[in-house]
């Protein structure tokens, strides 16, 4: 989790940095971390739209510049050609909803995790598919 929070510090979200590791075999696959989409402006940049809005964490994910840390870690993965199946994903925040059916998908099996996120659909699909789930302090 110390690497998965290091990654985190990457973010350039002004309300949330989160970091994520996908992991197969005890090897790193990749890394991501929640931002904006490659060569546009970050919110660091042009200011937090959820946040002007007055939105509340969990609601309205498509309002916002940035892609999930769990979005960007698949994203890369498949950007560079790397197999994620059966892979265990390390993130700084259990995932949205959003980003649970992205990695049920993707095959990713196991989770830990270091703290919550308001999404009760989230826990349900996870427990629905299988994913294990482990809160590290």
């Amino acid at each position: 989790m110390s690497i998965t929070r290091l990654v985190a510090q990457r973010s350039t979200c002004l309300r949330r940095k989160v970091g994520a590791i996908l992991v197969k075999g005890k090897r790193i696959l990749c890394t991501g971390y929640n931002g904006a989409p490659a060569g546009l402006r970050h919110c660091l940049d042009t200011g937090c739209l959820r946040e002007q809005m007055g939105i509340e964490s969990g609601q309205r994910h498509e309002l916002c510049r940035a892609l999930h840390a769990e979005q960007n870690v698949l994203i890369q993965a498949a950007f560079h050609g790397i197999a994620v199946e059966h892979a265990v994903l390390y993130c700084t925040n259990l995932p949205c909803s959003i980003c649970t059916k992205m990695l049920i998908n993707a095959g990713i099996r196991k989770i830990y995790y270091q703290e919550g996120y308001p999404d009760d659909l989230s826990l349900q699909m996870l427990d629905e598919a299988g994913i294990e789930l482990v809160q590290l302090d």
